[in-house]
């Protein structure tokens, strides 16, 4: 208040702090203009406000589309994976072309923008550990369930990874936990246990078995959100962190592919599973990009309403692409989920007035 005054407003539950500098000195010989002063200064602040205020709303917009484009983009993915098991490919055989062709992508960017993939041993760790995590084993779980449940089914048990992420953090101090968030992961298992337990359920219930199996591969998931949490350096390009861990990942893939007999080469054209392939490889490589560029700019409570987005979108993907029709046990399942996901996201400070 020395040098300047400060109006604190609160704009959409975040606090913008306006300062105006306009020195009181020079008032202080004349007390009886002091008044209009404080009013000059208040009517500059307020226009500034509405200024920041319309640019806010703007980068609002923009924001809420890259939610709703990654959400959707991420949400066809469910029902790429499906498509590419439709000509008997082997789940290790997509898992490692996905991979491979992710990583290539990725390469390309790095020697295109001249970013340099660290390989430091904080570094290759990384790499190793969330390849491992993030890739070789959910990956080659996702692509073996993708043949045994619809696409709806798969996006509703991978939206555990919220939940599953939120108990890892609980329980290594990471997070606090609180009634309300404890009560989202409960509605998360109602949520399973309505797609498993019910016979009519699943359009056939041996399919529960590989519902379970999603649910493992959604822990490897939440695992590796812990580890690049912990982990990672702070100011890392993310897409250069992904390029290494898509690297290492092909790499552990190779000698698998090779030993189990599984590798498949791509047909040329490509056709229709080929094509999934690709996609869902274009998918991988911009995924994380595209959420970590919505945590920079919105903040991770807005960027965390990114499951909700992939959740409806694959089902409705499902709907679209392969006709999925889902039992009411199904649906029930999807809202339950959604409920849990709103209950277990991060609360974002008020600002006050």
């Amino acid at each position: 208040m020395r040098d300047g005054t400060t109006l604190q407003l609160s704009l959409d539950s975040r606090a913008t702090v306006i300062v105006v500098q306009h020195p009181f000195r020079a008032y202080r010989t004349q007390p009886t203009t002091r008044m209009g002063a404080t009013y000059q200064i208040m009517k500059d602040s307020l226009f500034q406000y509405r200024e920041q205020g319309a640019r806010f709303h703007g980068n609002k917009l923009w924001n809420l589309a890259v939610l709703l484009l990654l959400g959707v983009l991420w949400g066809l993915a469910f029902s790429l994976a499906r498509m590419s098991t439709e000509t008997g490919i082997h789940p290790i055989a997509i898992n490692y072309w996905t991979c491979l062709i992710g990583a290539l992508l990725l390469v390309l960017y790095c020697v295109v923008t001249r970013q340099r993939v660290p390989l430091q041993r904080n570094f290759l760790f990384l790499y190793i550990v969330c390849g491992v995590l993030g890739s070789v084993i959910p990956g080659t779980l996702y692509f073996y369930a993708a043949s045994h449940v619809s696409a709806g089914v798969l996006s509703i048990t991978v939206a555990t990874v919220p939940l599953v992420t939120f108990v890892g953090a609980a329980m290594f101090g990471i997070e606090t936990p609180s009634l309300i968030r404890v009560t989202g992961v409960i509605f998360g298992i109602i949520s399973i246990a309505l797609l498993v337990l019910p016979g009519t359920s699943l359009p056939n219930p041996s399919a529960a078995l590989w519902v379970l199996v999603m649910v493992v591969a959604a822990s490897c998931y939440a695992a590796e959100n812990l580890i690049i949490a912990a982990r990672t350096p702070a100011g890392s390009n993310v897409f250069v962190i992904v390029t290494g861990m898509l690297v290492a990942a092909t790499i552990m893939l190779t000698p698998v592919i090779w030993l189990s007999g599984t590798f498949t080469v791509l047909p040329w054209p490509l056709d229709r599973p080929g094509w999934a392939i690709v996609s869902m490889a274009l998918i991988t490589a911009t995924a994380y990009g595209g959420f970590y560029y919505l945590v920079i700019r919105a903040g991770p409570v807005f960027a965390s309403q990114t499951a909700y987005v992939v959740t409806l979108a694959g089902v409705l993907w499902g709907m679209v692409i392969y006709d999925e029709a889902h039992s009411l046990w199904i649906w029930a399942s999807l809202a339950v989920m959604i409920i849990a996901l709103t209950l277990v996201k991060p609360r974002e400070a008020q600002g006050k007035i």
